[in-house]
């Protein structure tokens, strides 16, 4: 019977990721439409906690303030790079010149037989950035060319949105209603938490390292601070890319190293102290979560969602643990996601027949069936 069950379990897993990969383009912009509802209802949560004096304002004009301040940030996103996008462009044959150049220089390099290449071939023999930049460019394309989709997502969940919890409940077996909304309430606060932490550190991350650039005189410091902001959201990776691809820019915008040694070591210390020492103390044992699982996860959801699941990677790991650990049958699976095994796990096991608190309506029903046994 065991056998059976985990042939059907890693059947029924296959075939999820069979779907999620083939079901891409209907199913990622739906995940999109989520991520945004989700960060308007939580922005429109700390709009409501707001007090004027004895009265806070109502949560559909919180609501209404949260999506116009959400489309204004896009806006100004948007805005922001479409001013600077061109002049990048315009230098970039300069910087693949001078980078060139500089690599050609160090005396423990022979590159002659790269004279003919330009920066692209030259840099695909180390680390693929074109594919990188290729997958970067059509997951964000696709992203813009589903945007009408995306918004129709976004217009039905906020329509449906009231409704969530009574069809929950009514989902929900006879009794175990508080359970699903147990399971639920924390999924809620613990990736409200790690969005939170995370812009936080991110926006750190990107001011400071901007800082540094603009005092070194790096061109475009704002472009490159905002796309180490977002790198930031991609676990390891991002931060390992957000720190060599300034200097590699700054190596190539200079006549010597020194630039490049100086943003290299500056935003590489940025990096270390907000990302290895301030972001573990922010999240505390809360997300326990292994570091070469969290590697696994990225490399996973990248291959099939591209740059869109690397960003969504962490969330998803976060979801898939509350949920595990709530289930004493896949609790073992929870602690080997875990980076030490210990796990924050409910008071009472949830969905089960009985209860470890001695209060419990479930475990009063497991008793009873027990004494009625034979």
């Amino acid at each position: 019977m065991k056998v059976l069950n985990f042939t059907a379990s890693a059947l029924f897993v296959v075939l999820v990721f069979y779907l999620l990969i083939v079901g891409e383009a209907l199913l990622l912009p739906l995940v999109i439409a989520i991520a945004f509802w989700y960060l308007i209802n939580t922005l429109a949560a700390a709009f409501a906690a707001i007090r004027l004096g004895e009265y806070n304002l109502p949560f559909p004009l919180c609501l209404v303030a949260s999506v116009f301040t959400f489309l204004f940030l896009v806006w100004a996103l948007i805005n922001f790079l479409s001013g600077r996008v061109q002049a990048v462009l315009e230098v970039a044959p300069v910087y693949q010149v001078n980078l060139i150049n500089r690599i050609e220089a160090l005396p423990f390099v022979d590159l002659a037989q790269f004279q003919e290449m330009n920066l692209m071939q030259l840099l695909t023999d180390w680390i693929d950035i074109p594919s990188y930049a290729t997958s970067v460019a059509a997951s964000f394309a696709g992203i813009l060319a589903s945007g009408g989709l995306i918004l129709i997502y976004i217009g039905f969940l906020f329509l449906e949105q009231n409704h969530f919890k009574s069809k929950i409940t009514a989902l929900a077996s006879k009794g175990k209603e508080d359970d699903v909304n147990e399971i639920l309430d924390r999924i809620r606060r613990d990736i409200q938490k790690y969005i939170g932490i995370k812009m936080f550190t991110s926006a750190l991350t990107g001011i400071l390292s901007y800082i540094v650039m603009r005092l070194l005189g790096v061109d475009f410091a704002g472009v490159w601070g905002l796309l180490i902001f977002l790198l930031n959201f991609i676990p390891t990776v991002g931060s390992i890319i957000a720190t060599i691809f300034p200097a590699m820019i700054a190596l190539a915008q200079s006549e010597g190293y020194t630039l490049f040694l100086v943003v290299l070591l500056g935003i590489g210390a940025i990096q270390i102290c907000v990302g290895n020492i301030l972001e573990p103390r922010l999240m505390g044992s809360r997300f326990n979560m292994s570091p070469i699982i969290i590697l696994l996860n990225l490399a996973l959801w990248g291959y099939i969602w591209g740059v869109p699941g690397m960003f969504l990677c962490v969330p998803f790991l976060i979801i898939i643990t509350i949920i595990l650990s709530y289930f004493p049958q896949t609790r073992p699976i929870a602690i080997i996601l875990s980076r030490d095994g210990k796990l924050v796990v409910p008071k009472q096991e949830a969905f089960g027949n009985f209860s470890l608190n001695p209060d419990s309506k479930l475990l009063e029903a497991g008793q009873k069936e027990g004494s009625e046994s034979p």
